[in-house]
């Protein structure tokens, strides 16, 4: 004997996550905005060593009944999420959070409307991210960064996906291994795949984290993530998933001048070694002004943004590398330009498009 479908609007959240303390803010917000709550909320323990405090401590008592606490191995986000939404249950709508969100007042009842609004060629809907700034100074480089969040298209920092479309594709591709791209891939197969992706009403907080000297450092690891996205979308999908293309080209090339001005001093060739050596102070400089003029100009800051534009450009351009050789033999992703809608029949109470 068969139970009854889950209601067409019925949903689960999935928040993966590293124990963080906001972890317990994004719940409680969750718990407490106004309309219809989850009928389950997964959270997926990605720490390393999960041996440490229980994470059912940071679940509001009223989530506490629908709540599921799961391993998630330490594989980075995208599997986390896999794993998630694989544990929710037989529900149709999955919404991945990320742990250091913050659900608005009426989360719940703007996610209503944006599920009752889906057609049932909507594979999912995005959520409008706000990143609050400090209001009596320039924001900071790091601080900049993160507000480029509420601008990014189909951010699972709030995204809602139909569960038969992640089973159509397969989720998320756990070869992402950061929190970076696997978004974009997957909205990508998902429209290839002739599905639609819908704007939401819904509003969700994503505030800046403390993030030390260095982070614009380790942000460079992104760019073989980008080369990955090269090799499964062609060289296109800049444009496909309205990303910024970034600095990587100047980066490559400021970085080559420092190597060239290194390689023709240790070949006895002064003159070509200052003019290269030349070429990566202009670029650098105007890297390292470009990050500085439009910040709050403090000593901190300054100093922060002078060490960090000499490193920035190698690093990105060892990353790009790196991911050309990790890479290197990812087959391209079939593309279906202007594909018709998935003939799924719709589940009960969803409406055909008009």
């Amino acid at each position: 004997m068969t139970g009854s479908p889950a209601p067409s609007g019925e949903y689960a959240v999935v928040v993966p996550t590293l124990g963080r303390s906001c972890l317990g803010r994004c719940l409680r917000a969750l718990a407490d905005a106004d309309g219809p709550g989850p009928a389950r909320v997964v959270v997926v323990d990605d720490r390393p060593d999960p041996s440490g405090a229980p994470l059912t401590a940071a679940v509001p008592p009223s989530l506490r009944v629908r709540t599921l606490v799961v391993p998630g191995g330490a594989r980075g986000p995208a599997a986390a999420r896999n794993t998630g939404w694989r544990a929710a249950g037989d529900v149709p709508w999955i919404v991945f959070l990320d742990d250091d969100v913050v659900p608005g007042p009426t989360w719940a009842d703007d996610l209503a409307l944006d599920l009752a609004g889906a057609s049932v060629a909507t594979a999912g809907i995005t959520a409008r991210i706000e990143v609050p700034l400090p209001a009596d100074r320039p924001p900071t480089d790091w601080e900049r960064n993160t507000a480029g969040l509420a601008g990014a298209r189909w951010i699972t920092a709030d995204m809602v996906y139909r569960r038969r479309a992640l089973e159509a594709t397969g989720g998320f591709d756990e070869r992402f291994r950061r929190a970076f791209r696997e978004d974009a891939d997957l909205a990508l197969r998902v429209l290839d795949a002739g599905w639609t992706l819908a704007e939401g009403r819904r509003t969700t907080t994503h505030p800046v984290r403390r993030a030390g000297r260095w982070v614009s450092v380790r942000l460079q690891a992104g760019n073989a993530d980008d080369v990955l996205m090269s090799r499964l979308h062609g060289r296109d999908w800049w444009r496909r998933a309205g990303a910024p293309r970034g600095r990587l080209p100047g980066h490559l090339a400021v970085t080559a001048a420092g190597l060239a001005a290194a390689a023709c001093a240790l070949s006895g060739r002064p003159r070509a070694a200052a003019a290269c050596l030349g070429g990566w102070l202009a670029g650098t400089t105007e890297f390292a002004l470009a990050r500085i003029l439009p910040g709050p100009r403090t000593p901190d800051e300054i100093v922060t943004m002078l060490l960090t534009s000499t490193i920035v450009p190698p690093a990105a351009a060892f990353h790009w590398l790196r991911g050309h050789v990790a890479h290197r033999a990812a087959p391209p992703r079939p593309q279906r330009s202007g594909a018709a809608a998935p003939a799924y029949p719709p589940a009960a109470g969803e409406r055909t498009p008009s």
